[in-house]
């Protein structure tokens, strides 16, 4: 199934895409795309629906965040060795875990907004892993069966907030609209081989980022498991898993993103984010 959610921002429905990618309302049968519906017996309830009989939703409304009310926002530094060469950095032993405010998440073609005081804005196209199961020490050959399905994710991130303002990571990849994830959750059961994925970013049509999750250093079922060990996993929250090379960051010389530039972006059997940079108004 893909899972997504229509509306305007505090106001989005579940939906769902039916065989011939019309939108269904799923809001009869399901609160949200969130928590218990993501587990393996809310899955299963609604992979039983005819989703042909549900009531068609306009395509042109806004998309928003994929999964709604996400407990935590987990990502992985340096997850593909090409990425940690252009950085400078050699493979990690063990993952690197930051975290990215909840407040960050927003809809897949939402604008991306430049901080005030940003000179670094950079991207970072990423598999998104939904967590479906609660996960507490699992091994890693049950690691998947936690997972409810996969989303596109933009790390968007200020470098300079990141490296150059002390601290950790958190607060270069925190800001407003730095998580764009979507379009859809596509369940687990729709991909082969969550290895095997290729994965792509443009900046006003020049491409920046091609990978393939093939090339992750630590693997969805390894990180899932190695996670579970530090903290309990629950259902909506979610794992970006890293980033293949050509970053800004790691350009020579370094290339960073300003208001008005187009980004698009996306993963095979995922779908594609499409949006562009506005200056973060202040707050009144």
């Amino acid at each position: 199934m893909k899972l997504l959610r229509i509306g305007a921002s505090g106001q989005e429905r579940p939906a769902a895409l039916d065989g011939e990618g019309r939108l269904r309302d799923l809001s009869a049968h399901v609160a949200d795309i969130s928590g218990e519906a993501l587990s393996e017996e809310g899955l299963q309830r609604l992979a039983a629906l005819d989703l042909r009989s549900l009531p068609e939703i306009d395509p042109g409304q806004r998309i928003g965040a994929c999964v709604g009310g996400v407990g935590k926002f987990i990502c992985i530094g340096l997850n593909y060795i090409d990425h940690a060469h252009e950085t400078g950095k050699q493979a990690p032993p063990e993952p690197i875990v930051f975290m990215k405010a909840t407040s960050a998440v927003c809809g897949p073609n939402d604008p991306i907004e430049m901080p005030q005081g940003s000179e670094k804005l950079d991207w970072e196209v990423e598999l998104g892993v939904v967590i479906g199961r609660r996960a507490k020490y699992v091994a890693e050959h049950q690691a998947l069966a936690h997972v409810a399905g996969y989303c596109v994710v933009n790390d968007v991130s200020e470098r300079g907030f990141q490296s150059e303002r002390g601290g950790q990571w958190t607060k270069g990849k925190s800001h407003d609209s730095f998580g764009p994830i979507g379009p859809w959750l596509v369940t687990r059961d729709e991909i082969a081989d969550v290895q095997d994925l290729d994965l792509w970013l443009e900046v006003d049509g020049r491409r920046m980022q091609s990978g393939t999750t093939a090339n992750m250093i630590f693997s969805v079922a390894h990180l899932v498991s190695y996670l579970s060990r530090f903290m309990t996993l629950e259902p909506g929250d979610i794992i970006a898993t890293g980033t293949p090379a050509g970053v800004g960051m790691g350009r020579s010389p370094q290339l960073f993103l300003k208001p008005g530039n187009a980004l698009s972006l996306g993963i095979d059997g995922l779908g594609r984010q499409s949006t562009s940079v506005v200056a973060a108004a202040q707050q009144t």
